[in-house]
């Protein structure tokens, strides 16, 4: 048990590192999340410093995820403290949780006072992994939703519950053999409901046609403009 304890530590510190907060401080002097959207992560870098660092901090979020289930999972983990009831390798549970040990690090961050960011980048670096083609097909409805909307939020939102169901149609209606869905539908699920739930501001801003798009701001030091 002990390892696997650790294995969920050092994933949630690394999910915790707080990219936006770091690059704001650095570049700005400032708290990202006193300034646009208030949002600690890369969209709201965006917002503030531009798409050379934002896409910088989605990066490197994303790869946070990356780290955690390709590096310290494997690194730590020794046996499981539970019988193994999925089809996958005991080492693939345990990184399936340092995934979503790893996201909820980002989410609550530990080193920014348990107020990280949404999660959507972190949890691409993990389920790129696990799921390339419906990742894929996830980040191209993202983007169309996007492009028509220019709501991030509501490609998020969209991306998010499209994952599992992109799943589902692979595996039951184009009969695709996805090793292990049993298991990785429910992981799905929980991680959409779980990014629904980060962004339920957005959610409230967007029936009440208050959610701003995606413009840059113009930093001014005197007045904090960020949404509540």
């Amino acid at each position: 048990m002990l390892s696997l304890a650790v294995v969920i530590l050092l994933t949630y510190l690394v999910g915790s590192i707080p990219t936006s907060l770091i690059v704001s401080k650095l570049k700005g002097g400032i708290d990202v999340r006193k300034y646009g959207s208030g949002n600690a992560g890369g969209t709201n870098i965006i917002r503030l410093f531009g798409w050379k660092l934002g896409v910088l901090v989605i990066v490197l979020d994303a790869l946070k995820g990356a780290f955690a289930i390709l590096v310290v999972a494997p690194l730590m983990f020794d046996t499981l403290p539970f019988s193994n009831m999925t089809p996958f390798d005991d080492l693939t549970v345990v990184q399936m949780i340092a995934g979503v040990s790893a996201i909820l690090g980002h989410i609550w961050s530990v080193f920014a006072s348990f107020k990280g960011g949404k999660g959507v980048a972190t949890t691409l670096g993990i389920l790129t992994g696990l799921a390339p083609v419906e990742i894929a097909v996830t980040v191209g409805i993202f983007f169309l939703v996007f492009a028509i909307s220019k709501y991030i939020s509501l490609g998020s939102i969209v991306g998010g519950i499209s994952f599992p169901l992109v799943m589902l149609v692979r595996h039951n209606i184009f009969h695709a053999q996805l090793t292990g869905y049993g298991t990785l539908i429910y992981v799905s699920i929980g991680l959409s409901l779980l990014l629904v739930y980060t962004h339920r501001s957005n959610i409230q801003r967007l029936i009440a046609g208050t959610e701003k798009q995606l413009t840059r701001i113009h930093l001014n030091h005197s007045h904090k403009p960020a949404e509540k």
